[in-house]
């Protein structure tokens, strides 16, 4: 039985999580996976690299380049924590995008707006700087500061009874812009991730995925430019929650009963198995997010919008735009 658990795999969004959940899997490191992490300030700045296809299948991820922005400053509402996750969200999106690439660029917030953990894109799209149609109107000076950005909120399949993926693909085939970031809400697996943390990838994004929804990929083999997928989790399943409070007890109690030294020889994946046996498959299928939401929602929202004006705006003053997160 615990071979067959050991297999078991959390659900989660973040490479980060990813990483560290099939690295105690393995008990090794991953080939094909490089991590590299840093401090800035109150920031903690995680690298991870997936350079094969072999290291991609363990973790569960395309293969490429994941940044995490962790901040835990952030769910304190911290203006200071504001400011300093926009400013380096402006810095790993303009490498991530390769510098200023010529053209527009799409901004596109996935998600759906009458769903508040969900509602991350949507919000966060309504704070862009939108430029693409003033182009014509603006001096040639005044042009060549402002790059010409579009923004969308497609909404969900539920809503528009048409794929997310689909809406994006013929916006892009019509407006042709040289790159697109797609902001979304994601699933985490760790607690301390929920709203304290922003992920940015060049992999895209399958929206819906860290739920077990996965719908039509948004990512450059399907629109034929560069997509970079921007993220914060907002949810995490009832039963990871469970299954970490089993891991903090676990390990607390380990070496006083014997029941507590038996399940601490078990994985973390085989106490996720476990409580989802104890517990019913209801309890996994739930999604738990803090009771002060949409405030958070909110916040991070501004955070989000901040960094990619900033990014997609070199021309302007950042702290025209800092003014936002007031």
């Amino acid at each position: 039985m615990l071979d067959v658990l050991s297999q078991v795999n959390i659900s989660t969004d973040l490479a980060l999580e990813a990483h560290a959940q099939a690295r105690a899997r393995a008990a090794a490191e991953i080939p094909g996976v490089t991590v590299q992490r840093r401090q800035e300030g109150p920031l903690t700045i995680t690298r991870v690299l997936i350079s094969t296809p072999e290291g991609g299948e363990a973790l569960g991820k395309p293969p490429g380049t994941y940044v995490t922005v962790y901040c835990p400053d952030l769910r304190r509402r911290s203006r200071e924590a504001w400011e300093a996750t926009a400013r380096q969200l402006a810095v790993e999106l303009t490498e991530l995008l390769g510098g200023r690439p010529e053209g527009d660029v799409l901004v596109v917030g996935l998600g759906n707006w009458n769903a508040t953990p969900d509602a991350l894109g949507p919000l966060c799209v309504e704070r862009v700087l939108v430029t693409r149609h003033l182009e014509e109107h603006l001096s040639p000076e005044a042009a060549g500061k402002l790059r010409g950005v579009a923004a969308l909120a497609p909404g969900v399949l539920g809503l528009t009874g048409i794929e997310t993926g689909d809406i994006v693909q013929g916006v892009v085939e019509r407006i042709r812009p040289s790159a697109v970031v797609v902001v979304d809400a994601l699933a985490a697996r760790e607690v301390g991730h929920i709203l304290t943390t922003v992920q940015l990838s060049d992999t895209g994004i399958h929206p819906g995925a860290g739920v077990g929804n996965r719908r039509l990929a948004i990512h450059r083999e399907k629109l034929g430019i560069p997509t970079v997928a921007v993220g914060v989790p907002t949810v995490v399943s009832a039963t990871a929650i469970a299954a970490g409070a089993l891991h903090d007890m676990v390990n607390s109690l380990r070496t006083k009963i014997e029941f507590y030294q038996i399940l601490a020889q078990m994985s973390d994946e085989e106490h996720h198995q476990l409580l989802t046996e104890v517990l019913g498959p209801e309890l996994d299928q739930l999604m738990v997010t803090p009771k002060e939401i949409d405030t958070l929602v909110e916040d991070m929202a501004k955070v989000l919008a901040t960094g990619i004006n900033i990014a997609l705006q070199p021309e302007v003053d950042p702290q025209e735009f800092m003014v936002s997160l007031a």
